[in-house]
């Protein structure tokens, strides 16, 4: 059975990073923060209050799918705090990687704005909020994604992601336990 690619979703402030790290260290899997891996241009881009575009995501996009590819490879699952706003963006993110699990955490801009006036970021600031909300397109169902609601504490999310996890079947990823004890042929 192949690893999973973990994707944690959403605007920025949504608590993707916290989600993700957590999640990585509860499955023993490998946390990937995508802002890391922004290149400079897009950084600053952002960090002076413009938003991106897609000629600027898209390479960031193949970068992230090459990095999770090869933490597959080294026979570890690939746990990404990443914002995918566009099913696009997702696409590109999974291509070629045949079990991915995405988690869309979902919250109001009022609270989200809230959330992110009260923080420290690199270069992501509230005034980019209103960009994502605009460029989000929420999974659709054949996406398979679940869906949360960042109202609920961050402890009670995670134990939601790893439930789903565990669950068998169409619904959700499935025998995560199995895929984690197989070794990959």
């Amino acid at each position: 059975m192949d690893l999973p690619f973990l994707v944690i979703m959403g605007v920025s402030g949504c608590g993707k990073t916290t989600l993700a790290s957590q999640l990585a260290e509860r499955i023993d899997g490998t946390y990937l923060e995508g802002d890391d891996y922004h290149p400079p241009g897009n950084k600053e881009k952002m960090g002076a209050g413009t938003p991106l575009t897609d000629e600027d995501r898209w390479p960031w996009y193949r970068a992230l799918n090459e990095i999770a590819r090869d933490t597959l490879a080294k026979g570890s699952i690939p746990v990404m705090s990443c914002s995918a706003l566009k099913r696009a963006y997702r696409d590109v993110l999974f291509d070629g990687i045949a079990e991915t699990r995405l988690v869309f955490l979902d919250g109001s801009f009022e609270l989200i704005k809230g959330r992110m006036d009260n923080r420290d970021h690199e270069y992501m600031t509230s005034t980019l909020l209103e960009s994502q909300f605009a460029t989000l397109e929420a999974p659709e169902p054949e996406e398979g994604a679940l869906c949360l609601s960042i109202v609920e504490p961050p402890a009670d999310l995670l134990e939601q992601v790893v439930a789903w996890l565990g669950e068998p079947g169409p619904a959700g990823p499935g025998h995560l336990e199995d895929s984690r004890n197989t070794p990959k042929t």
